[in-house]
């Protein structure tokens, strides 16, 4: 007798078969062409980007800084507007002058104290002895003001800006001098003379 362990009627399934397999994605060799041609598109695109960067730099205009003595001198003019409070002017105008000096010449004015500051200026040849006595008076005479609480009259506060106002004055650049190529005399080179 032969038995059978499976029910009757049901197929038995052979061992070695199995499920489909999806289809395989065969590479057609073109794929290089397109990451190629990709990189291509970015660098060119790269390019121009950069191009237009460089000729949109050159069209803003660079705006020459404004000269020291100039910039002391608008803010000396702006502070003539706290005449009328001793404090908040004189703190103002030695403000500028430090910063003018600091900038013209190099001075750590605006950091210093004024003990320090005079002597700093004591050591150097930039300003004639006259400018640093007239300098110390003015700054001697705003620490007054700033921290003694001395109340100077209209006229006094209007001597310190023009002190501060002279000490620029004196202090500024020379204008430079602009050579114009057609005023200057011919000379003949001297393998030709």
């Amino acid at each position: 007798m032969i038995t059978n362990s499976t029910p009757a009627g049901a197929a038995q399934a052979p061992a070695d078969l199995r499920d489909i397999k999806p289809p395989i994605d065969i590479p057609t060799g073109m794929a290089w062409l397109w990451w190629t041609l990709g990189i291509f598109a970015a660098l060119v695109a790269l390019y121009f980007l950069w191009r237009w960067w460089c000729q949109r730099a050159e069209l803003v205009p660079v705006v020459p800084p404004i000269p020291a003595h100039v910039r002391a001198r608008q803010k000396l003019a702006e502070s003539l507007a706290l005449l009328t409070q001793p404090k908040p002017f004189c703190i103002e105008v030695s403000g500028i002058t430090r910063l003018y000096l600091e900038e013209r010449f190099n001075f750590h004015a605006p950091e210093r104290t004024t003990e320090e500051f005079l002597r700093e200026l004591a050591g150097t040849s930039l300003l004639t002895r006259d400018q640093k006595e007239s300098l110390g008076r003015f700054l001697e005479s705003c620490d007054l003001v700033k921290f003694a609480k001395y109340e100077p009259g209209e006229a006094e506060l209007r001597a310190l800006h023009q002190s501060a106002l002279r000490l620029v004055g004196e202090t500024e650049p020379p204008p430079p001098v602009k050579t114009d190529p057609d005023d200057e005399p011919f000379t003949l080179p001297a393998n030709l003379r």
